[in-house]
């Protein structure tokens, strides 16, 4: 289910653009050209028919010789789902753009990290007619800064090295630089990142450690940056678990359930959509009756 953690390991690319270019050049050792300008893009890829599409993150960065856009994907577990929808984006957004897209995913977890950064490759075995190539970002690659001088000297990837590591015995050393970290950014900044790397800490006692050491910036739990991150993480999680639902009554009726349904279904977020699809779930005798009226 989409949550907190999801949307702050993205988001936080958001807040500060540049420190995605950053991850790119020191920690994938990507030779990325420094942009000139970097700005947050529409997410939004839905086309004229109803299927909403969408990516966590997109961002267009200009540099000396060509704009290229950034997709940001948080992902928490394997989903092969996603070996068709990330050529889709790509694909979709050189099209629309006339630019050069660059996929790039954030997750905490080794496995995942591991599962998404197998190349997808479409076409005849030998003879593929796209290869796409994620950057993956994750545990194995985000250096663990656990030094408060070097936490000071480069707070925001300090921060991801906080989202990505804070937990097990190097918490406290981690989460302790990051608070230093902290105290040398102007409020609004402090309050923004103080929230990512909550919301991405699952260890509760990690929690409760990051918690207590922000005791001098409580404001930070009223931010409206840490409200919108909160509310559209339930709402997204709301979606996400009625979509479950006409999948899974569609299911115990014997309903075969199409690549094409299955898909448009997950994709949904409207939550008053898909209460009307789940009543006619009970009903229908074949699963593209969903849509009957759309």
């Amino acid at each position: 289910m989409v949550g907190t953690t999801h949307e702050s390991l993205h988001r936080i690319f958001q807040k500060d653009p540049g420190l995605l270019t950053k991850a790119l050049q020191k920690v994938l050792g990507v030779e990325f050209p420094e942009p000139r300008e970097i700005a947050a893009m529409n997410v939004d890829l839905t086309e004229i028919e109803p299927v909403e599409r969408r990516v966590d993150t997109l961002l267009r960065a200009e540099t000396e010789e060509k704009t290229y856009l950034l997709v940001v994907e948080s992902q928490g577990k394997t989903d092969d789902r996603k070996r068709g929808s990330w050529p889709y984006y790509l694909a979709y957004l050189h099209e629309k753009y006339r630019c050069e897209p660059v996929l790039i995913v954030i997750t905490q977890s080794s496995a995942t990290a591991k599962w998404a950064s197998r190349p997808i490759q479409l076409g005849f075995p030998g003879w593929e007619s796209l290869i796409v190539r994620p950057l993956v970002l994750g545990p194995d690659n985000v250096p663990m800064i656990a030094d408060e001088g070097e936490a000071v000297a480069d707070p925001s990837l300090a921060v991801l090295s906080a989202m990505t590591h804070g937990k097990g015995r190097n918490a406290a050393a981690i989460l302790e630089s990051v608070a230093a970290a902290l105290k040398t950014l102007d409020s609004d900044s402090a309050a923004a990142f103080a929230q990512f790397v909550d919301s991405c800490l699952a260890d509760s006692r990690a929690k409760q450690m990051w918690r207590d050491l922000m005791t001098d910036i409580q404001y930070f739990w009223r931010h409206p940056l840490a409200e919108q991150v909160r509310e559209e993480g339930r709402e997204e999680g709301r979606a996400e678990a009625k979509a479950e639902t006409v999948l899974q009554i569609l299911e115990w009726r014997g309903i075969p359930v199409s690549l094409s349904v299955r898909e448009r279904v997950t994709a949904c977020t409207e939550l008053d959509r898909l209460e009307v699809w789940a009543r006619r779930a009970l009903q229908v005798a074949d699963s593209a009756e969903l849509f009957v009226e759309e």
